[in-house]
């Protein structure tokens, strides 16, 4: 029986440097460390010291306090700076309270007096490799819970992510259903959309605030729902009593979403977005600055689309028309502030947001005429191949039917053959 042996390999002696101007000193520590295991390497000045640490990895230094050209404090500093995983103890053969403190205070992880007893400077090496082990390990530690953090977080902001777009696309959907069902021109609420963040931008708001903005214009009807299809879809006139009853759908869209945490701003919006600048809106007759600013945003941008749009009974007026008029009803139905911003879009802005949405709106339709076509291509792919599949069925079946009746009359005729011998013999 072969018994496998197991070899041991002894652990590498950490690499000490020794910096000290007189060779005699660094002889004699050198000698002394040795004997106990560590691996040493000698150096007489700070800027060779330096240059031996840039060519191998030195876990501790041993320096000299006074020492010609630069002395063991710029050394400190320089390790502090350039490698601050290496540990530094400082010699000195005078007994200075002042300049122990300093270099303690400055990194230095002890400082002991020359000559060192071997015993003492043993311990300081043991406690100084132990600590820089310790901090090597947190900091190992530190990077790798950063790591895990900043994937987490990328994570989390992925899963924030397709949640929001899951809210935006659920809220997309219901008020697509919402103008369907009202018969609006297309898209009424996205345009409304993108005219009241653009108006918001000039006003210099950005961010959270122009999201939940945006979010509110997208959702102004939504209290519609709760309108009877008898008063929202009426042709002709609303009656007092019935006007009485589409009153309410800012009430009932305020009461809708207002519990749901991320809709709560676009709730107020949705509650006062048909009150007006002076007062005479509704429901609750909010005069001025007691309006939300998205609201009043929202106003104007809704009157442009308004006008501008094609209904049933009217065709849609011209971009202009409607800058007039939003201008003559300014301190009135809306906010001067934010009419000074919409003007500052103007009539070449505004018309350029309604055609980039038709260019988006027909670059999707495309897209999905594209997807429809090679899906149906598809399908009859498949279904021919279907009926291929079919007749080679059908075909096969037909051919092995011909070839049991082919050896059944082959096996006739042997028989007769047969017959006819036995009846020659006799």
């Amino acid at each position: 029986m072969v018994q496998s042996s197991i070899v041991e390999v002894a652990p590498v002696p950490p690499r000490i440097l020794i910096v000290d101007d007189d060779e005699s000193v660094r002889d004699v520590i050198s000698v002394l460390l040795k004997e106990e295991g560590y691996n040493c390497v000698c150096a007489s000045g700070a800027q060779m010291a330096l240059d031996l640490a840039a060519a191998e990895e030195t876990p501790l230094v041993i320096s000299d306090m006074k020492m010609p050209q630069h002395d063991g404090l710029w050394l400190l500093e320089n390790f502090r700076q350039r490698y601050p995983d290496t540990s530094v103890i400082m010699l000195t053969g005078y007994g200075d309270t002042e300049a122990a403190v300093d270099c303690l205070r400055r990194g230095a992880v002890d400082y002991l007096l020359k000559p060192p007893k071997l015993t003492d400077l043993i311990r300081a090496i043991e406690r100084a490799l132990a600590k820089r082990r310790i901090e090597v390990a947190r900091k190992r530690y530190q990077k790798k819970l950063e790591r895990k953090v900043r994937d987490r977080t990328t994570e989390l902001r992925s899963a924030l992510r397709d949640i929001a777009n899951t809210y935006q696309n659920t809220l997309l959907a219901l008020v697509a259903a919402l103008d369907a069902r009202e018969h609006e021109t297309s898209d009424h609420s996205l345009r409304v959309v993108q005219y009241t963040s653009a108006i918001a931008n000039r006003m210099g708001i950005g961010g959270p605030e122009l999201e939940e903005i945006g979010r509110g214009a997208l959702l102004h009807d939504i209290g519609k729902i709760g309108v009877p299809d008898a008063v929202l879809l009426k042709p002709g006139k609303l009656t007092p009593e019935e006007w009485m009853e589409m009153r309410k759908h800012p009430d009932i869209g305020y009461n809708m979403i207002q519990s749901i945490p991320f809709l709560r701003v676009p709730a107020q919006i949705v509650l006062s977005h048909q009150e007006r600048f002076d007062g005479q809106g509704y429901p609750r007759k909010l005069h001025g600055p007691d309006i939300h600013i998205g609201a009043r945003i929202f106003a104007v941008a809704d009157t442009l689309d308004a006008m501008t749009s094609d209904r049933p009974y009217r065709k849609g007026t011209t971009f202009s028309n409607a800058i007039q008029e939003i201008n003559r009803c300014a301190n009135g139905q809306f906010d001067p502030e934010v009419v000074r911003a919409f003007n500052d879009i103007g009539e070449a802005g505004l018309v350029q947001i309604k055609a980039e949405m038709i260019a988006r709106k027909q670059a999707q339709q495309a897209s999905l005429a594209e997807v429809d076509a090679a899906a149906e291509k598809a399908e009859e792919e498949l279904e021919q191949a279907a009926q291929r599949f079919e007749k080679a069925t059908a075909a096969a079946k037909a051919e092995s039917a011909d070839g049991d009746g082919l050896d059944k009359r082959k096996g006739m005729i042997a028989r007769s053959a047969r017959d006819d011998d036995e009846s020659d013999v006799a």
